[in-house]
């Protein structure tokens, strides 16, 4: 493709989305409107059922000729009256006379629009529960797994993987709830006509409105303008955004799990083939944790102008057409794309649990301050006095290159309350990860129950 600009034509997305979103697909949807209209026409006794079915024949087939479109649309320089047109000569008899009747452009750009949202949800939510279903593999499989928590970028108390990942599960509940709540407002249509108020549909304009989105399974705008509410695309975004940025999240922590000094975790590689470097042939980049992280400062780009789209002059002005041509189809062509690749990183990430228990003992002890603090509050010592016991024997650890069990051995006030045993007992890593186990098997069971599928061992 000689021609192709944007990455989406020759790197990124799927045919399954981007037929959605594809000229053609656009069109076909528009034409399945139209379709809708004559038949609630037909059901009120505006048209013949005759007239409605050859309007449906010509729209739900291979009829119009997508070419003939574009070339009424250089004569008019307005793309839906050319498919209206286009399905007007293909109609038998005098069917072509009620093509369109009662109806504005918009009714049938954001009656399509809503199906194409509702087509590309129903790819988006299959793609989290995909995600979810592998974020829950992972986390039973490594319930127990012993890594070091962070904070700060910091070593701070042990953790395992497992439940690192049950947070991710957690968070992508969140968002497959959201997508179920938002799609009902997300796919309103309308068929109010010029201004909202129906006044060319006829009396009957409140029955037709409702008729259409019942046959093609819509909500509608109860009080639109010359649109819908763009608030509703504005939710919209906001949430794909949401989830790209949570996807990000994601791989921003393989992306820091898999740098040399820390090497606890990897994306998958092909040893036999993939290249990592076109130099260093030793290179094993995280490059799809990187790729998603790139691609979610796009999708959060498009949030921005789905804003301004809201603002239109009185009942509507064209501002925000040419900017949702964009908007739209990118940010759910990219978000699967990015759900895609995250899902291949989990289902193939490579687990160095050796690795993660060098770093833990690489801590000399001291990510094990807050337990022996713990315990000795347990003994009797105020909770501000233990702290200060564990801070000085931290402080004294680090500054003289010793574990902190040495320093604290040192200390008569440690000693007095705590036998050596009792001190290492208690400075043993796994015995201080807390309700994590049970927090994995929670999360766990809430994906089982949500996916009604068994999370396999």
């Amino acid at each position: 493709m000689e021609d192709s600009i944007c990455p989406l034509d020759y790197r990124y997305g799927r045919s399954e989305m981007k037929t959605i979103f594809s000229e053609e697909g656009r069109t076909r949807y528009q034409m399945k409107v139209e379709a809708a209209l004559a038949r609630a026409h037909a059901s009120l006794g505006t048209i013949s059922m005759s007239d409605a079915e050859e309007i449906a024949r010509v729209a739900l087939t291979d009829v119009v000729d997508l070419d003939r479109i574009k070339e009424i649309e250089k004569e008019t320089n307005h793309d839906l009256m050319a498919m209206v047109r286009a399905m007007t000569e293909q109609c038998r008899g005098d069917a072509g006379k009620y093509v369109h009747l009662g109806a504005t452009s918009n009714d049938i750009i954001d009656t399509a629009a809503a199906l194409q949202i509702r087509s590309a949800l129903e790819i988006i939510q299959d793609d989290v529960d995909e995600l979810l279903y592998t974020f829950a593999t992972v986390a039973k499989r490594e319930r127990d797994t012993l890594e070091m928590g962070r904070t700060h970028a910091q070593f701070a108390i042990p953790i395992t993987f497992g439940f690192k990942v049950a947070g991710y599960i957690a968070e992508m509940i969140r968002h497959r709830e959201r997508l179920s709540e938002a799609a009902p407002r997300a796919c309103a249509g309308k068929m109010s006509g010029a201004v909202g108020t129906g006044a060319a549909l006829g009396k009957n304009s409140g029955r037709i409105q409702i008729l259409v989105m019942q046959d093609l399974g819509l909500t509608y705008e109860p009080a639109a303008t010359q649109v819908v509410g763009r608030d509703r695309y504005t939710e919209l975004i906001c949430l794909l955004a949401n989830i790209a940025t949570s996807l990000e999240r994601y791989g921003t922590e393989i992306r820091n799990l898999q740098r040399s000094e820390i090497a606890e975790a990897s994306e998958p590689f092909d040893a036999k083939k993939q290249v990592g470097s076109s130099t260093m042939a030793q290179k094993r980049n995280p490059i799809n944790s990187e790729n998603v992280t790139g691609l979610a400062r796009i999708v959060r780009g498009f949030v921005i102008p789905t804003f301004e789209n809201q603002v239109l002059w009185h009942e509507r002005d064209l501002s925000n057409s040419s900017a949702e041509r964009f908007t739209i189809p990118h940010v759910f062509i990219l978000l699967d794309e990015m759900l895609l690749k995250m899902n291949r990183v989990f289902l193939g990430l490579e687990i160095h649990a050796d690795r993660m228990l060098q770093n833990i003992e690489s801590a000399r002890g001291l990510i094990m301050a807050e337990p022996i603090m713990m315990r000795l509050t347990e003994k009797g010592i105020g909770r501000q006095d233990a702290h200060e016991i564990v801070r000085e024997a931290s402080m004294a650890a680090a500054s003289r290159g010793i574990d902190l069990r040495e320093a604290l051995l040192e200390m008569d006030c440690v000693r007095n309350a705590m036998t050596e045993e009792e001190i290492t007992s208690v400075m043993n890593p796994a015995n201080y990860t807390g309700s994590a186990g049970e927090t994995v098997d929670k999360m766990v069971s809430a994906a089982e129950e949500l996916l009604g599928r068994r999370i396999l061992p």
